[in-house]
């Protein structure tokens, strides 16, 4: 099972899409939730209830989450030197802090996450000045410091990003292994204040259609698959034709720690008292019930594909139904976009230019895998 285990609720960043928009006047959400006023900003709970808690799962994975995980490194390297055995590790940053950490920790993630949301210019203007230079320093250094793990770059899209040019952008950096990206939609109560429908009609849905162009024009001429996750976590399935559940995991396979221990599906979810299951203290991982998506997911068509998107997001709804509606159409022309090529890449397949394999990824590595 996977967990993301929130170490502290403090960042040291107020990117406009985050921390930010606590400053904004929000719309109403559609529906109230009860929330838990008390939950401790930083990691309190007792480490060894922790451990114990992870040695019931034969094979733990363990994401350093936050805030930004990485204002408590102290916490990381205890973790990991304490965590039972079977457990691996992954963190999730916004890469500003990864020279806190020496080779020899950084070295034992299996994965880092490190948020950046394309050119230098485009990552400014939504993290702050400098930040871009930052990250990618830190990035470079833990490569030069012999960090072979997946490096995701984990990008945030919204109106002013042209999806296509900052995805080939960061590709084209020999840093990171793989690209995520997550639209900033349908999650604060700002949707009366966006330009959301324009930016996607316009700009986001044709730019996904031409980046899946040159996704399989890739394969062809290198006969590589380029690790984009919103296209490879989908593109496997429908080469195997399978559907799949909440993608990210969340309620069933990916469950996150709360500073105080109390387990909820999704590090979005933190003080949700409604969907708090259980602490460490007192359950074992396959006793943590499990949290379906609901209406109006429930009766989607593309339900297999997309699996519900967000569980936050259809719990909550932040956004009318016509914004909603909006998010959804972004997903049905990723799908769209993926079934016109699927007999292109079977073709490729068939020829031996790339392998099903080389669709294979880590699933719940914390990629939402649908925008």
């Amino acid at each position: 099972m996977y967990y993301h285990l929130i170490l502290t609720d403090a960042c040291n960043l107020c990117c406009s899409y985050c921390r930010a928009r606590d400053f904004e006047e929000m719309d109403p959400c559609g529906r109230e939730v009860a929330i838990d006023e008390d939950v401790p900003p930083d990691l309190s709970l007792d480490l060894s209830d922790l451990y114990r808690f992870l040695s019931e799962d034969r094979a733990p994975v363990l994401t350093f989450y936050g805030g930004e995980p990485l204002l408590r490194p102290d916490l990381i390297e205890k973790v990991m030197d304490s965590a039972p055995p079977a457990c691996r590790f992954m963190v999730q940053t916004n890469g500003l802090l990864l020279d806190r950490l020496g080779p020899e920790v950084v070295n034992r993630f299996s994965t880092i996450l490190a948020s950046v949301d394309g050119p230098e210019a485009l990552t400014d203007a939504h993290r702050g000045a400098g930040v871009y230079a930052r990250v990618m320093k830190n990035v470079r250094a833990i490569r030069a410091g012999g960090y072979t793990g997946e490096l995701i770059a984990r990008m945030t899209v919204a109106e002013d990003t042209d999806i296509e040019e900052a995805v080939l952008y960061l590709a084209g950096l020999p840093d990171f292994t793989s690209i995520h990206w997550q639209i900033d939609a349908n999650f604060w109560g700002d949707y009366s204040r966006r330009d959301f429908a324009a930016w996607a009609k316009e700009s986001y849905n044709p730019g996904i259609h031409r980046l899946v162009g040159r996704w399989v024009a890739t394969m062809r001429e290198e006969g590589r698959v380029p690790r984009w996750y919103p296209f490879l976590g989908c593109m496997e399935d429908l080469i195997l034709g399978q559907g799949s559940r909440l993608r990210c995991g969340c309620g069933y396979a990916n469950y996150t720690i709360m500073t105080d221990g109390t387990v909820i599906p999704c590090p979005c979810m933190v003080g949700m008292k409604d969907w708090y299951l259980g602490h460490i203290s007192s359950t074992v991982p396959h006793d943590l019930p499990v949290v379906h998506v609901g209406a109006p997911c429930t009766s989607c068509s593309l339900r297999s594909f997309c699996g519900g998107r967000c569980l936050y997001s259809n719990i909550l709804l932040p956004w009318p139904e016509g914004g909603r509606r909006l998010v959804c159409r972004t997903v049905q022309n990723l799908h769209d976009a993926l079934t016109s090529a699927l007999p292109a890449v079977r073709g490729l397949i068939a020829e031996g230019k790339v392998g099903i394999s080389d669709f294979s990824y880590e699933r719940f590595n914390g990629c939402e895998i649908i925008p």
